[in-house]
């Protein structure tokens, strides 16, 4: 993943308009799901944002859009009074997902994580080691990410191993997050794809003003993403299902 820090006494104005949620609602130690609408009305990237303090937020946008998201957000900041930050080469990131992720991860930090809802960020210490945890995912399980500076990545990869987490890779996470109706950029959301036509239009807060709003509200959905249940197979892009698509019809 691509990690951005946004600060400055106008970060949640500029947040405000370059994103499609409602970042005023979000409080310091909470995350939300967001997207960066772009002017036509279609999406750049979808991100998680997460407010670590009074003028400071963490963007974590897909891997593949780092340079074009930095890019655009750049331009959007120019007039307004903030500072962004490329972080993603210092900042790793392991997501530890599925039942038992609480109980495992429990006895490697310093946090009573019983205590920690969905969508919480907080720092910490696991294995030994600073980190910034987040009760967040890709998943559609409980779990959690472990934000961590490159050189301890390693070392806490291995400590989840010794008390039993098994790695996976972005195959089992794809299957995961389409069972669970979660999209992927560059599938289900493209710069092309209105999200008021499609199930994560709750994103959108149309009582505020952002970067293309009225373009995606002058559009009409003449065509909308729906979800499919498969009887058989895996629901994975051109496997088990359609072929060269998603299991998704518009």
């Amino acid at each position: 993943m691509g990690e951005f820090l946004v600060r400055g006494e106008e970060a949640l104005a500029f947040l405000q308009w370059a994103t499609a949620n409602d970042v005023g609602r979000l409080k310091v130690g909470r995350a939300q799901y967001s997207m960066l609408p772009n002017p036509r009305g279609g999406v750049v990237d979808d991100i998680y944002l997460y407010r670590l303090g009074e003028g400071e937020y963490l963007m974590v946008v897909n891997a593949a859009n780092i340079a074009k998201d930095l890019a655009h957000l750049q331009a959007l900041a120019q007039g307004f009074k903030v500072e962004l930050l490329d972080v993603s080469e210092r900042t790793a990131l392991l997501a530890l997902q599925g039942p038992k992720a609480a109980s495992l991860l429990q006895g490697l930090t310093d946090q009573d994580l019983s205590q920690k809802r969905k969508n919480d960020v907080f720092s910490a210490r696991v294995a030994g080691r600073p980190a910034r945890l987040a009760r967040t995912g890709y998943t559609g399980e409980d779990g959690f990410e472990l934000f961590l500076a490159p050189e301890d990545a390693e070392a806490v990869f291995e400590a989840l191993l010794e008390v039993g987490a098994r790695p996976c890779g972005l195959g089992a996470r794809d299957t995961l997050r389409l069972e669970a109706g979660f999209p992927l950029y560059g599938h289900e959301l493209t710069e092309e794809t209105n999200p008021l036509c499609t199930p994560w239009a709750w994103v959108v807060k149309k009582e505020k003003d952002f970067l293309g709003k009225e373009a995606m509200l002058a559009q009409t959905c003449r065509e909308r993403l729906v979800g499919l249940v498969l009887e058989t197979g895996i629901p994975r892009e051109a496997i088990g299902c359609f072929p060269g698509s998603a299991p998704w019809a518009g």
